[in-house]
């Protein structure tokens, strides 16, 4: 068995182990679980019922890792996605006033569009020609960004009289705990435990319990029926207005989850040390296939857009190289169906100081941006300024690449851009006119 799981996953190949590959995947699910317990709660704002949105969440997140597992072969997670979640619920039910079937129904829509753009391999070229040094502010702006995603769920960053500031009470409370996790997972980092990162998760749960940060949830073992098409395309067709206004939601869900996979792969990847000599993905196809049947297959199910987590980049700080990390996060969604009630147990103070260990992990491919030539160092600096300062993989993508078209097009290097890069640079203006017309 363990040869198999050697040959298959190439696990020599790419000079990892199997306990090495299965700790990466315990790494990774503990730092996306979260996920398991945010994704029903924002998505029940819109009038689902929070356990059968939890059923379809770790359904989904195990189907459409265990693909990226097996057929693209890469230890990349997919799940839920934070951002869009949030525009399902809050924008399109609460704000716009339609039914979560609607919305759904957008989702699932969005999910076919993926499945074709993939098999014509438009996202693919589309990553491909993305400029090197946006691929290594890519990387490194994902690892400031979820270093952020940490210190806020932690809460020792808060909005504040300056946008963002630290919090008054970041020695106490869920802020103390994630504090001293931090220290904790630090040290264990240094000295090279294996594993630090997943043992700092379990020691901050439990130093969170005499703080009272950490406490059983309570609730139920016997997993939920998920939903199943619940889809409402008589609704989409009602007036001229609901159907504009299905079209805008479904450009949102498709741009925004498009470039948000794009983004994480290159970065994850990046860390992996995977990419080719060329820039390419290997098996990105087959990755961005996972994507497309993850959000089409969650809309049937009963959840929003599914996209592979940046939280991916645990799994790969912790050694995760190959297609078998994915597997074990997917098996340990399937298992959390049962678990429900310890899942919702676990405090944002207890993965908050992985996410920001890991952003530590992530920053290293900045040191390979040439920061002497102004044509790539504005693109990059702006990438990862804009990813952080926007809350958004996506935006800081656009204005990587907007300036740095904009930047080779005044200075004599127009015919230097890939031509995919023109065309990629020229949807992003679109999405930018639709914005601003509506």
């Amino acid at each position: 068995m363990k040869a198999f799981l050697d040959r298959f996953f190439s696990v020599s190949e790419r000079k990892s182990t199997i306990r090495t590959e299965i700790v990466a995947g315990m790494v990774t699910f503990m730092t996306v679980a979260y996920i398991l317990v945010i994704n029903p709660s924002i998505l029940s704002v819109s009038g689902m019922a929070f356990d059968r949105v939890f059923a379809a969440t770790a359904i989904i997140s195990a189907v459409a890792t265990l693909f990226m597992g097996i057929v693209a072969k890469l230890p990349f997670v997919l799940s839920a996605g934070m951002g869009l979640n949030a525009f399902f619920s809050y924008t399109v039910c609460l704000g716009m006033g339609y039914s979560w079937q609607w919305a759904l129904t957008a989702v699932f829509c969005e999910g076919i569009i993926f499945l074709l753009l993939t098999f014509f391999n438009v996202r693919e070229a589309i990553v491909n020609c993305i400029p090197d040094c946006l691929k290594k502010a890519i990387c490194a702006g994902i690892g400031f960004f979820i270093a952020f995603i940490g210190l806020q769920n932690a809460g020792i960053i808060v909005g504040g009289s300056t946008l963002v500031e630290l919090s008054a009470g970041w020695y106490k409370g869920s802020a103390g705990v994630a504090m001293i996790g931090l220290a904790i997972t630090a040290v264990l980092l240094v000295r090279k435990v294996k594993g630090a990162l997943l043992i700092g998760i379990i020691a901050t749960a439990l130093v969170g319990i005499p703080f009272g940060v950490t406490s059983y949830a309570g609730g139920k073992f016997l997993p939920s029926a998920p939903y199943f098409f619940p889809f409402a395309f008589s609704e989409i067709f009602a007036s001229g207005k609901s159907a504009f206004d299905f079209l805008l939601v479904l450009f949102t869900f498709l741009f925004v989850d498009m470039f948000d996979t794009v983004g994480t792969l290159i970065g994850c990847a990046g860390k992996s040390g995977i990419i080719r000599e060329d820039g390419s993905i290997p098996n990105c196809k087959q990755a961005l296939l996972a994507d497309a049947i993850g959000t089409t297959g969650g809309a049937v199910l009963g959840t929003s857009t599914v996209t592979t987590f940046v939280e991916s980049a645990a799994g790969v700080a912790a050694g995760g190289r190959t297609g078998l990390t994915a597997v074990t996060a997917a098996v340990l969604f399937l298992l959390s169906l049962f678990l429900e009630p310890l899942f919702a147990s676990i405090p944002s103070a207890a993965t908050a100081p992985a996410l920001m260990i890991v952003g530590v992990l992530m920053i290293s491919p900045i040191r390979e941006i040439d920061f002497t030539d102004y044509r790539t160092a504005i693109p990059a600096f702006l990438c990862i300024l804009f990813m952080v300062c926007a809350y958004s993989i996506s935006d800081g993508i656009m204005f990587g690449v907007l300036s740095f078209v904009i930047i080779h097009a005044f200075t004599g290097k127009a015919r230097s851009v890939n031509r995919m890069t023109w065309i990629l640079a020229a949807l992003f203006v679109i999405k930018i006119l639709v914005k601003a017309l509506v």
